[in-house]
């Protein structure tokens, strides 16, 4: 649903350049007018919790935005792969993806999507979904198919499961297009809370 079919007139702005979030909200019939990407510092705090870091992150990025289209619906989304207290980096090195696949083999770890979304009248909601998945334990082999493939670019914590990393995924509770990248639930609902008309919402 665009801006000239949601009866106001008021554009959908993604605060993001991620291809898997527009996939997602194309999904369910949610297009943006216009995409614009947040430039802010998402370092992390020292002993800032997964959780608080998804949600001050996205956060940031739809305050960013929102002050350069106040007129608009902002939306911003941030995806944290953490285990433990650990936040997982998107790796910038073939080694650094090793190592985070390395990490995870044979174990549980949590997937954090933060969610905001602003109205043009100043208001704001935020959202965080956390999906919890383990991965098999994973061969040296395997670990070094995926690295030299470089699906793994990009990506927190150094894979996609919606690409060959489903392979290593044993187990997954809570949302699955939270951990692609956008949890569709949550997002729907911030939206229509703030009066954007979400299509065939429930």
């Amino acid at each position: 649903m665009s801006a000239e079919s949601n009866g106001r007139n008021i554009p959908l702005v993604l605060a993001s350049a991620s291809p898997r979030r527009l996939d997602l909200l194309r999904q369910v019939a949610i297009e943006p007018d216009e995409i614009l990407p947040a430039d802010i510092d998402e370092a992390v705090w020292p002993k800032e919790l997964p959780l608080n870091y998804a949600k001050r992150v996205s956060r940031a990025k739809a305050a960013r935005i929102a002050e350069a289209r106040p007129d608009a619906f902002v939306l911003a989304a941030d995806t944290v792969v953490a285990c433990g207290r650990r936040i997982l980096p998107k790796p910038a090195s073939e080694e650094e993806a090793r190592a985070c696949l390395t990490l995870l083999s044979g174990r549980r770890h949590r997937v954090y999507g933060g969610v905001c979304a602003r109205s043009p009248g100043g208001g704001a909601a935020v959202r965080v979904s956390m999906t919890v998945v383990a991965f098999d334990r994973l061969a040296q082999s395997a670990v070094d198919a995926y690295v030299a493939g470089g699906e793994w670019r990009g990506k927190a914590g150094g894979y996609g499961i919606q690409g060959q990393a489903a392979l290593f995924v044993r187990y997954l509770r809570g949302s699955y297009s939270n951990v692609v990248g956008l949890p569709l639930f949550e997002t729907a609902r911030l939206l229509r809370g703030l009066g954007y008309p979400v299509p065939a919402l429930p």
